[in-house]
């Protein structure tokens, strides 16, 4: 075990950067990772974050089978049910803070805070449930977040085109579209880049 208080381990094991932010960082942002129940939100930040991510997650129950719907989930035995937050330098001057949100509609209530100061949201979808995506859709809109969707790709059956994912969601022109594993940092930062991007463009 490292004994050197300023490294953390990240998800695959490595010892990440420091736990404190670099004194030369003079702006930090804060994004929503959001989606529906078991898409993967937790999975991406863990893959995205420099230090150990928070996490709090809980096993499920028995009590839970009524509640929380697993049609389409397979391996699923924990749910997030605060937050989870994690944290990646994209410069000497800007890091960003990312914060999961409960897929459940039970947990909508803590919505409120985590949307508060955001900049946009990373909205992960299954491209097996789809319809799923909807109601989140309708939170970040009514929060007047930006968002851009990452399709989650690493248990999928079928991969919709590009076109198809629009139509189905909605989506207007200009929102982005990208297709990431959320277990891989490299694919994950691709969807992240790409939301970053869109926010620069709004902001232009």
């Amino acid at each position: 075990m490292d004994s050197n208080p300023s490294s953390a381990e990240t998800a695959d094991g490595s010892t990440g950067g420091s736990i404190y932010v670099s004194s030369e960082v003079t702006s930090a942002a804060k994004i929503l990772v959001v989606g529906h129940f078991a898409v993967g939100k937790t999975t991406l930040i863990g893959s995205l974050s420099e230090i150990t991510p928070l996490r709090t997650e809980e096993k499920m129950t028995q009590a839970s089978l009524h509640v929380d719907d697993l049609h389409g989930v397979t391996g699923k035995t924990t749910t997030t049910v605060a937050l989870d937050f994690g944290r990646l330098t994209l410069s000497d001057e800007l890091v960003l803070y990312l914060f999961g949100t409960p897929g459940q509609q039970r947990f909508m209530q803590l919505w409120e805070d985590m949307a508060r100061g955001a900049l946009g949201a990373l909205l992960l979808v299954d491209p097996g449930r789809l319809e799923e995506t909807f109601p989140v859709i309708d939170l970040i809109e009514s929060y007047g977040l930006e968002y851009a969707i990452a399709v989650n790709t690493f248990e999928a059956d079928r991969v919709y085109a590009e076109a198809e994912v629009r139509e189905a969601l909605d989506l207007l022109p200009d929102t982005p579209v990208v297709y990431c594993d959320a277990r891989d940092r490299q694919s994950s930062g691709h969807a992240l880049i790409a939301l970053v991007r869109h926010l620069l463009d709004r902001a232009a």
